[in-house]
């Protein structure tokens, strides 16, 4: 029985879950380890998939939609032996048989998710009920990645996993941060009604490689206006913060807990934290020092403040991210200038 996180009920799951196929454990037998990707198509999605790849013990499965991913991202794995490719949308049943789930399918930028409310909130609802159904009829394993939205517009700093958040229930964002805590909420009801094994990352600002280049989140945008040589737009005041985790990290902080003995929730980021001016200066030094920075309005509901706090990431998962964001930058810098087709000044 994996130990509860800090807003898990410590009283134990009703039954075990049920076995999967019998060859498992068949004396001439092989299992590879079968795992699902939902959203695996997208930026943290095709980096976990890359690495689970390199494990020759793991076949891996991935179901995408496309609505934010791209087929591009998994080009190289495409024909492998030990690797699907599944268009499926997650707000309809899959029926397949799978050791583990990695749930990540939801649209996670506010251009995407503003842009079909609705279709966001079914795919954290109605997509994460369907991906524990299947958990609970093949007994797998299933990682959620929830957000460190979850907390809202912080009213503590930094945010720990016991903080329950300040979030508006109908504003413009809510769609996703209310449909990420209704995610978890039914994780942890399916662990103790039926017994399944969950995992809940809640996942902190992510960059690098593979990131839509117009998605709205803020790395992306300073990278791509640095690179186009147009004026770095900061939201007023340019004071709030924000903490960045570069994507090979997160990828290890999702695996170690997947693979470990603790139901999370963990918050898992990089409590290295600037502000919205902080980052512009930074991306302008190395990037392109020629541009200008300006000030533009804000977006409603607009956390002011966001860090983790990783004390339980260290302590549980002996996790904590290597990458600084100085040097994670110019690595996606690359990728997004032979997307954008702009190459490097000699």
């Amino acid at each position: 029985m994996a130990k509860e996180g800090s807003n898990g009920n410590s009283h134990a799951s009703t039954k075990p879950p049920p076995t999967p196929s019998p060859l498992r454990s068949a004396k001439f037998f092989q299992a590879n380890m079968r795992i699902l990707v939902t959203g695996g198509a997208g930026f943290i999605g095709s980096h976990l998939v890359d690495k689970l790849m390199e494990n020759e013990k793991n076949e891996v499965i991935v179901a995408d939609n496309y609505f934010t991913g791209s087929k591009d991202n998994l080009k190289k794995w495409i024909g492998h032996p030990r690797f699907e490719l599944i268009r499926h949308d997650v707000t309809e049943p899959l029926l397949i048989e799978v050791d583990q789930i990695y749930h990540l399918a939801c649209p996670a930028s506010p251009i995407f998710y503003k842009y079909n409310p609705v279709k966001t909130i079914k795919t954290n609802v109605i997509g994460t009920l369907n991906m524990l159904g299947l958990a609970k009829r093949v007994g797998a394993r299933i990682l959620l990645t929830s957000t460190s939205e979850v907390y809202g517009d912080p009213l503590i700093h930094p945010q720990d996993e016991s903080y329950w958040g300040n979030v508006n229930p109908i504003g413009v964002r809510s769609c996703y941060d209310e449909g990420k805590r209704v995610a978890e909420t039914l994780m942890f009801d399916y662990h103790r009604q039926h017994g399944i094994e969950i995992r809940i990352a809640r996942i902190f600002n992510t960059y690098g490689p593979r990131m839509n280049i117009d998605d709205g989140r803020v790395v992306s945008n300073f990278i791509a206006q640095a690179i186009r040589s147009e004026p770095l737009t900061v939201q007023a005041p340019g004071t709030q913060t924000r903490s960045f985790c570069y994507v090979s990290d997160m990828v290890d902080g999702l695996i170690r807990l997947m693979e470990g003995d603790n139901t999370g929730p963990i918050n898992i980021g990089n409590p290295g934290e600037f502000t919205m001016l902080e980052l512009a200066e930074t991306v302008k030094e190395l990037i392109n020092p020629g541009v200008e920075i300006i000030m533009v309005e804000n977006t409603p509901d607009d956390p002011r403040q966001r860090k983790p706090d990783i004390t339980k990431a260290k302590e549980l998962l002996n996790w904590e991210p290597k990458i600084k964001l100085r040097d994670g930058l110019p690595l996606m810098e690359d990728d997004f200038r032979t997307r954008l087709e702009v190459p490097r000044k000699n």
